[in-house]
């Protein structure tokens, strides 16, 4: 499949990693491509969350794929963690001809390219970690079966459901979500027709549950992570936005558990981006155009 945007040509490829193929997309610039960038999406996400960054970066190829057991590589349900997420990224860049690269992850992508850095780190020169990456103020003790509902909310409990149409769906569950009131765009709407995948005579979101619990538990009390964390290189950005996944204040990061990873984390360099929710910051016009400029910022400092 080929398409094209004003700054791009947008292809899918499929690349063999353990138990059957991940889907990637790769958004070719129009003429050389001055950097290239490994962008990994969130929980429950796919690549399509993607474009409107894509649209902000030109001369920039861009390889964005989809998460075993989401998107088109729903059919990969195992193994999860952010060890094998890791390992994916790693086989992706390796099909692609690609020997190192910066990596921007949102979310639990972040999560994924901190680990991708530690098992691979020739292949990253630069980390950017957006809205995620860093340890999220979970409260100690939490039981680990509460931990899904706790962090993810509502964004958990659609994928057990079931639509009979994406104009359902759309109705249902996006159209009224409070992190897209003021930023809805027919990019939204073509990253949620791709989120559902026929399920009998219905449809359900193509992202698995079972894979989405066991990697919310694995980047919040796994082992691969502290190791990861403890190891971060100089060249990190750690971006983080005000408000949360239902447009909440405060976000993933309140003030006082932010200024503690600050301090815990010294040679990571921090940006704050005003007024964009843990959505938006990578799914909005408003947002797309204040991140790029410091991905842009990023690829310039690597030569």
């Amino acid at each position: 499949m080929e398409c094209s945007l004003m700054t791009h040509v947008y292809r899918t490829v499929d690349v063999p990693v353990e138990g059957g193929d991940l889907r990637v997309g790769v958004w070719d610039p129009d003429g050389a491509a001055e950097h290239t960038v490994l962008a990994i999406h969130g929980v429950t996400s796919s690549h399509l969350a993607w474009p409107l960054v894509v649209e902000q970066l030109p001369g920039v190829r861009v390889i964005a794929p989809d998460l075993r057991g989401r998107g088109a590589s729903n059919a990969l349900d195992g193994p999860a963690g952010m060890s094998a997420h890791a390992d994916d990224m790693a086989a992706v860049l390796d099909a692609l001809g690609i020997e190192e690269t910066t990596v921007v992850g949102h979310s639990m992508g972040a999560f994924v390219a901190v680990a991708l850095a530690h098992r691979h780190p020739a292949s990253v020169t630069r980390l950017i970690l957006v809205d995620g990456g860093l340890p999220l103020a979970v409260p100690a003790g939490t039981d680990p079966a509460q931990l899904v509902s706790l962090i993810l909310g509502p964004t958990a409990e659609r994928l057990s459901r079931r639509w009979e149409s994406v104009e359902q769906y759309t109705a249902e569950f996006w159209r009224d979500h409070p992190a897209f009131v003021d930023d809805w765009s027919d990019e939204i709407e073509a990253y949620i027709a791709y989120d559902l995948v026929p399920d009998g005579d219905l449809l359900r979101p193509a992202t698995s549950y079972d894979t989405m619990a066991e990697d919310t538990l694995d980047m919040n009390t796994g082992t691969a992570l502290p190791d990861a964390l403890a190891a971060l290189p100089a060249s990190t950005l750690f971006i983080t936005v005000p408000r949360g996944l239902q447009n909440e204040e405060p976000g993933l990061y309140p003030p006082a558990h932010l200024a503690t990873l600050i301090s815990t984390y010294p040679r990571v360099r921090h940006e704050h981006l005003d007024e964009l929710n843990h959505y938006t910051v990578v799914m909005a016009r408003r947002g797309a155009a204040a991140l790029a400029p410091l991905i842009r910022s990023e690829l310039q400092a690597t030569g």
